[in-house]
């Protein structure tokens, strides 16, 4: 996989049902912007996969992406007859996104021990890559064991063939034995809580992950979700920003477990992360909010006019984004609102602003420019 110098992409987040179904519409609005790659999450609510297979019968070129599938929810051998189900269907848009989620869902929802997520997850990738190369699956892992011993078993081969044998697979990774994972592994990242100025600390993990595989970060893709929220004042913005923040911050687990507040406490901002932290798991939701930082929000998230969103965009491009995945937050506002599709405008016209997309309507002398 190549990854081109700059793409936009949208994500989605978790699709909730009911009246947040238009959230998916979005997908054919951002085709038709130029945007390059929508992304749907799932945790307990709903899968990822369908949603994705909505949004593909429904556009014809832009990419789906799973951010992510949770690899405790399916075997390895289910997410590559899906992958590979999911890429045929969609003639060749799937983007495979994997993750091991965290240990209340893993252990509460799947009944999947959380121990040993490297191991799992390395064991995982390469049964997963197996299968859609199509070779017989056989493993005599830590993790896995394909077939099973002792019995009736036998080392199967994927019976369809997807249009690519190689989809391009990422992995959403916080810590830095998770980023050099990633970068051994995978052919992308998904960050969250992406710092632009701070991001040199995260890539050396990740450089040296790919150097164990003989490679650079050239194609590699580096594709972060950002908050987005357009208006005409970014501290205004950010009040919209701080449920989402605090959520994740103080709710992602317990005191001890959280590894969005261990990442914020790696960025600089451990005390307002502990303290977010204690609020949220105390009850206390409004004071949590108001505890996170105003400049974690302003360096994790797309705020204000849209010349300071193409400013800070191109602070991501620099510190080597190459995929920007903007996610339209605030209360109230479900994906599918006309609010919704405006930021999806703003973000496209920022990234053209900052000259990092092409227009998507050349003037007749750019067409016939030689």
């Amino acid at each position: 996989m190549t990854a081109p110098a700059f793409r936009l992409g949208v994500h989605l987040g978790y699709w909730v049902g009911g009246n947040d179904a238009d959230s998916l519409t979005l997908a054919p609005l951002a085709e038709e912007l130029g945007y390059s790659v929508v992304w749907v999450s799932e945790a307990y609510g709903s899968d990822a996969v369908t949603p994705l297979t909505w949004i593909a019968a429904r556009t014809s070129t832009i990419e789906v992406g799973s951010a992510v599938l949770q690899i405790p929810a399916r075997t390895p051998a289910t997410t590559a007859m899906t992958a590979a189900t999911l890429d045929t269907l969609s003639g060749g848009r799937l983007r495979l996104g994997l993750g091991v989620s965290g240990p209340q869902v893993s252990e509460g929802w799947h009944g999947v021990r959380f121990g040993s997520p490297l191991g799992r997850t390395r064991e995982y990738v390469d049964l997963v890559r197996r299968a859609l190369r199509r070779e017989p699956l056989q493993a005599r892992g830590r993790h896995f064991t394909l077939p099973l011993p002792d019995g009736p078993g036998k080392a199967l081969t994927l019976t369809i063939r997807p249009p690519r044998e190689h989809i391009p697979l990422y992995l959403a990774a916080l810590g830095p034995k998770n980023l050099e994972l990633a970068g051994e592994i995978a052919d992308g990242w998904l960050p969250v809580f992406f710092h632009p100025e701070q991001a040199e600390q995260q890539l050396v993990p990740l450089r040296a992950g790919l150097a164990r595989s003989g490679r650079t970060l050239d194609g590699f893709d580096i594709a972060p979700t950002v908050a987005l929220v357009p208006g005409p004042n970014w501290e205004t913005c950010a009040k919209r920003v701080r449920g989402y923040a605090a959520l994740y911050l103080g709710g992602m687990g317990g005191p001890d477990d959280n590894h969005y507040t261990r990442l914020a406490e790696r960025m600089g901002f451990g005390t307002e992360a502990r303290e977010v932290q204690r609020r949220f798991l105390s009850g206390d939701l409004p004071g949590a909010m108001a505890a996170v930082p105003l400049e974690f929000l302003d360096a994790t998230a797309l705020l204000g006019p849209v010349e300071r969103i193409a400013e800070r965009m191109t602070a991501f491009a620099k510190a080597g984004v190459t995929t920007l995945n903007v996610m339209p937050v605030g209360p109230g506002l479900p994906p599918g609102t006309d609010r919704a599709a405006r930021a999806l405008r703003t973000a496209a016209e920022a990234a053209r602003l900052a000259g990092l997309l092409p227009d998507p309507h050349p003037t007749e002398e750019e067409t016939d420019a030689p």
